[in-house]
């Protein structure tokens, strides 16, 4: 497991034994954060183009190419 990857679990496995209260003033945090929020709006709707026929595209991809957008505009 790449040390990117890995990170990544640590994460996620504590946020698993958050209570539901923890995890509802994590996702408050998170919202609150306009940037963040942008991300995962667009991770939620790439995940929704997945399911539709076109030409695939990586969230990775995806986010080179707005990051290139905005620097253009």
């Amino acid at each position: 497991m790449k040390r990117t990857a890995a990170t990544a679990e640590v994460f996620f496995t504590a946020f698993k034994t958050l209570n539901r209260r923890e995890k509802e003033f994590f996702f408050e945090k998170i919202f609150a954060d306009s940037e963040l929020r942008e991300d995962l709006i667009d991770i939620a709707l790439i995940e929704e183009a997945k399911k539709l026929k076109g030409k695939p595209v990586s969230a990775k991809d995806y986010f080179l190419r707005r990051r290139k957008a905005i620097k253009a505009a």
